[in-house]
C-alpha cells in the first residue's frame, strides 16, 4: 500500500479507510479523537474482529455438535443395553 496502488493496480481495498483516518488526523488537535477511524483502518487491514467473531461462532458450533453427539451416545447406550425405546406415539400407563 505504500505505493498507493492495490495488488492488481487501482485503488487498494483499505484506501478509503486510510483517507478517512488521514483526513481526521489532519483536522484535529487531539489525535485520540481519530481512534474510531484508525480502528476501522486496522480492521480492514488485519480483520482481527472478524476473525475473533468467526472463532467464537466456530467454538459454539463445535460445542453444540459435541453436546448432540453426547446425547446421541446416551441413546445408543440405551439401545445397546436392550431396553426398548419408545418414540412417544403410544401412551403406556
Amino acid at each position: 500500500m505504500a505505493s498507493g496502488y492495490g495488488v492488481n493496480g487501482g485503488v487498494p481495498r483499505c484506501f478509503v479507510y486510510w483517507q478517512e483516518f488521514q483526513k481526521c488526523y489532519a483536522q484535529t488537535d487531539v489525535p485520540l479523537q481519530c481512534r474510531p477511524q484508525a480502528d476501522d483502518y486496522l480492521e480492514c487491514l488485519h480483520h482481527t474482529k472478524e476473525i475473533a467473531r468467526a472463532k467464537a461462532v466456530k467454538a459454539e458450533f463445535v460445542k453444540k455438535a459435541e453436546h448432540q453427539a453426547h446425547e446421541g451416545r446416551k441413546a445408543a447406550d440405551i439401545l445397546a443395553d436392550g431396553v426398548i425405546v419408545g418414540v412417544g406415539l403410544i401412551q403406556r400407563e
